[in-house]
């Protein structure tokens, strides 16, 4: 009853299920499990195969719970069921994720036909969705401190080796040109060169930082890796899985370019690997291109790697005294072996505690408390540096660069999961969205304004009587006696307005053959007290197809007519008299009419 697992990244474990309870269930989830973990099943990575052992054995310690636990899967219940996913004492999130796991054990038809089919259904039933709270990323001032952070500390950390590499060929070529205390240096790092070993250096209270100091002339310590690591993530754009793994193997192209193979985990079946170029740039500009800080890394971390025979890119001293005192070597690859376990990358501590600090943007709340008579300042607070949130900040700048276009800003991950794993959560890139509106709503309107005002140009626009509307006051207007009466009487009447002349468009001379959305912009078109109700009730029309279709299409289609109402007619006529029109006001009926397809032949 031994389950073997040989993952997609070639790690390996093995887990027994000899010394665990219940063995009338063993058979049957040690098949469950190696479906589920094996070459065939979903789970291609230590952790995830780690996750469905857990699972496993938290199904089996829920058995044993039980007054009465079913000895074999023949005397499952929908009750059991229900009950391991209720269980009190474990977190909701808990529950829901080995509840998960356990339906996709048994999913498999080898298994779920032996399972009883009341207790198949419970586990084979939709369960509800979490609600993940997305990680947003840093805003551009603390993205750019963080930047300046990292690249400042790499350049001090490659200085220093490089420091001790030239030491080290002085010693070895010409030790005349040293001094004494540069010639003891270079004697210890000759030594410490052939073999890989620090002396232990014991006698004082600072033994273990004086090795770590000799150590740092010749090799990356526990100490480099977190800005390293920060700026990798900045200047290639990957996640912390996929640098963790980078590989030594590469190939040059034209020194202009480095060929790499990259891991890219969770990334659909027999989609692992992805062959990436990496520009390599001028040797002063190595900590802004992913090429040339990846050859940087190569450098800085050669000596360990040759030590410790790892075929990975990240390869250091440790300052591990023990292992040194039994012959062992203390430099190591910390992911080869296992990504979480290996090691934890304390960026956070190292952001917080170097000589400058990096700080995190004052929080708004903290900006509200503040008053003229008694300003309240909170100490600054240090940047919260993770890799999840690099990795969002990058993508929001890619996409704000490509114009917002997904397809185009999806780089390692699909427009879909960008989006919502990585933009949606953002707050600098929702601000960022609601400016681009702001500003392409404000085109738009500016378009529909300059569009109404060229058309009103040609055509005159409308001539609004806000006197009574009988025909003396319209004659007294200026309008002719007998369009002052047909006017009067309704006879000019169109949809919301009235023509004066429809047998000859002022700018054809022909009759008129355009939309009655159009008679906003003519010379023919008359506007009287008696219109405003129509026209009140077109603009509540107007309101309702703006909340249906996009802001610029409605600008673009509806935009003139609604400026040359607001603008040019209702301007023109007191709040009292649109007030009283407002009372009197219908639902409009006819603008469906002036829409295509009632207008196409």
């Amino acid at each position: 009853m031994v389950v073997d697992f040989h993952g997609d990244d070639d790690r390996r474990v093995s887990y027994d299920f000899g010394p665990l309870a219940m063995p009338g269930w063993h058979p049957i989830l040690a098949e469950a499990l190696a479906l589920r973990v094996g070459h065939s099943g979903g789970i291609r990575t230590l952790a995830g195969c780690r996750n469905s052992w857990n699972s496993t054995k938290a199904w089996i310690q829920f058995l044993v719970s039980l007054e009465q636990p079913p000895k074999t899967v023949d005397g499952l219940t929908r009750e059991h069921v229900d009950a391991f996913y209720t269980r009190p004492g474990f977190a909701k999130s808990t529950r829901h994720i080995q509840m998960r796991e356990m339906s996709k054990q048994f999913e498999n038809e080898r298994i779920s036909r032996r399972l009883p089919s009341d207790a198949w259904d419970a586990f084979n039933r939709r369960l509800p969705t979490l609600k993940q709270s997305g990680v947003g990323g840093y805003s551009h001032g603390e993205l750019e401190r963080l930047t300046a952070a990292a690249r400042a500390d790499v350049a001090q950390i490659s200085r220093r080796i490089r420091a001790g590499e030239q030491l080290l060929r002085q010693a070895r070529d010409d030790p005349g040109k040293l001094d004494a205390r540069q010639r003891e240096l270079g004697e210890t790092l000759v030594r410490i060169a052939e073999t890989g070993e620090i002396p232990l250096l014991e006698g004082d209270r600072n033994w273990l930082r004086r090795r770590a100091d000799l150590a740092g002339h010749l090799f990356m310590t526990w100490a480099d890796l977190a800005p390293l690591m920060a700026l990798l993530a900045i200047v290639t754009e990957r996640n912390g899985e996929t640098l963790k793994e980078l590989p030594a193997r590469h190939r040059l192209l034209e020194d202009r370019a480095v060929e790499v193979v990259l891991v890219k985990r969770r990334h659909r079946a027999q989609q692992w690997f992805e062959t990436v170029t990496w520009e390599i740039g001028p040797k002063s500009r190595e900590l802004h291109t992913p090429g040339g800080l990846y050859l940087l890394l190569l450098e800085l971390t050669g000596r360990s790697r040759e030590f410790c025979g790892s075929t990975a890119a990240i390869c250091f001293w440790r300052n591990n005294w023990a292992v040194a005192d039994r012959n062992r070597s203390e430099h190591f690859a910390p992911f080869e072996i296992d990504l979480g376990r290996g090691s934890k990358i304390e960026m956070s501590a190292w952001a917080a505690t170097r000589a400058k600090p990096v700080l995190a943007d004052p929080r708004p709340a903290a900006k509200a408390k503040a008053t003229e008579d008694a300003p309240e300042k909170e100490p600054p607070v240090p940047l919260v540096v993770t890799f999840n949130k690099i990795k969002t900040s990058m993508d929001a700048r890619r996409t704000r660069q490509l114009g917002g276009h997904l397809p185009s800003s999806a780089k390692s991950n699909t427009a879909q999961v960008l989006f919502a794993n990585y933009l949606k959560p953002d707050e600098a890139t929702r601000e960022w969205a609601e400016e681009v509106i702001t500003e392409a709503l404000g085109d738009a309107e500016q378009a529909a304004l300059d569009a109404h005002a060229a058309v009103a140009g040609r055509g005159g626009g409308p001539k609004v009587i806000t006197d009574d509307s009988s025909a003396q006051q319209l004659e007294e207007a200026g309008l002719a006696p007998q369009t002052a009466r047909d006017l009067s009487e309704g006879n000019l009447d169109t949809a919301w307005t009235a023509c004066e002349d429809h047998d000859h468009n002022p700018e054809t001379g022909a009759p008129c053959g355009d939309s009655f959305l159009a008679c906003f912009h003519c010379g023919n078109c008359l506007v009287t007290r008696d219109h405003l109700p129509r026209l009140l009730a077109l603009l509540e029309a107007l309101g309702g197809l703006r909340q249906r279709m996009s802001e610029d299409d409605w600008w673009k289609r509806y935009g003139p007519a609604w400026v040359a109402v607001r603008r040019d007619i209702l301007a023109k006529f007191s709040s009292a008299e649109v007030s009283k029109a407002q009372e009197q006001s219908l639902p409009d009926a006819l603008l469906d009419l002036v829409e295509p397809p009632w207008e196409q032949p």
